[in-house]
């Protein structure tokens, strides 16, 4: 595997609320340390339109903590919990819990196992992360296989978008979702 991997325009129009804005090439850069290692991204300042640039955002699809160090800048990681069905499948149409937790340089933040998360830059730099997620050296850099993604690109992104209007992140739901609860933010 190479421990490198971009996250192009192209591949992020999967989950933008307007995917034909115009779009820096590459919203984010990521560096997979496997086990021996912290991973790293890197994600790009600026909107696409005026939703922020995000992760792609993901399921964990095996039990496992994961810590998020935030290295340099600040935006938003959202969480959010699948409802379950009778069997205790998730349902990807509605959303149990989902919560933002605004990040600054400094902070440390625990993904919940099994919880949707993305990381949001809101700020005017690059926002710089490492964790602690156990992508195999074997894995994809890109695309890890512990994660969920096309959930994600089902629905378009994840239960809320964060735009900047008048010059402030403000959240707007995602209309693919049937139920979605408010956004309890926290910082």
């Amino acid at each position: 595997m190479k421990p490198y991997a971009e996250r192009t325009n192209e591949k992020m129009k999967e989950v933008l609320m307007t995917p034909e804005a115009p779009a820096p090439d590459i919203h984010y850069y990521m560096i997979r340390g496997g086990s021996e290692k912290t991973n790293i991204t890197v994600w790009e300042p600026g909107t696409v339109g005026d939703e922020y640039i995000k992760a792609y955002g993901h399921y964990h699809i095996i039990e496992f903590s994961e810590t998020y160090t935030i290295l340099e800048g600040e935006g938003f990681l959202l969480l959010q919990v699948r409802k379950k069905d009778s069997n205790g499948k998730p349902i990807d149409e509605e959303i149990e819990s989902f919560k933002s937790i605004k990040v600054k340089a400094g902070d440390s933040v625990d993904i919940p196992p099994l919880s949707g998360h993305i990381l949001v830059n809101t700020g005017s730099t690059w926002l710089v992360t490492s964790d602690n997620s156990p992508v195999n050296i074997d894995d994809s850099a890109s695309m890890p296989a512990h994660a969920d993604y096309e959930s994600i690109e089902k629905m378009h992104g994840f239960a809320y978008y964060i735009i900047k209007k008048d010059g402030v992140p403000t959240f707007v739901k995602n209309p693919r979702y049937i139920s979605v609860p408010d956004n309890e933010i926290s910082s």
